[in-house]
């Protein structure tokens, strides 16, 4: 198997806590059964996930996302093969952005769509060596 890595980016539409909680449900529940893992780093103005398996299987994933209209703007930052996965026991990681991304102004200038791939896999390899947050 080659395991692809592939990162996306979008703006939620109608973003709240339930909307996040019903993501990560269906989220985990599907990558479950196809073995993807990954993170998704969420907030009111942002959403870029992580999703790594192999790659029918998160081509697949992304071209639902694709047609989920809680995703505005989606624009895959990076698709590629990887040697291991970055999180390998999480179906779908989550948390929130950390202090040392992007700040809103940030983001609404282009902040996540103007980040090269290195950019944003670092975000993700940085994010893989914290412990999640409580």
């Amino acid at each position: 198997m080659h395991l692809t890595q592939l990162i996306y980016t979008s703006r939620p539409f109608g973003f709240d806590e339930s909307v996040l909680d019903n993501i990560l449900l269906s989220a985990r529940a599907n990558n479950g059964r196809r073995d993807i893992t990954g993170a998704l780093i969420c907030r009111a103005d942002l959403f870029m996930q992580l999703l790594e398996g192999e790659r029918e299987a998160v081509t697949a994933t992304l071209a639902r996302i694709l047609q989920d209209d809680r995703h505005v703007d989606v624009a895959v930052v990076h698709c590629g093969d990887a040697p291991e996965r970055l999180f390998p026991t999480w179906t779908m990681r989550d948390d929130p952005p950390q202090s040392w991304m992007w700040t809103q102004d940030e983001v609404r200038a282009g902040a996540a769509r103007n980040a090269t791939a290195a950019e944003v896999l670092a975000i993700f390899r940085r994010l893989a060596a914290q412990p999640r947050a409580a």
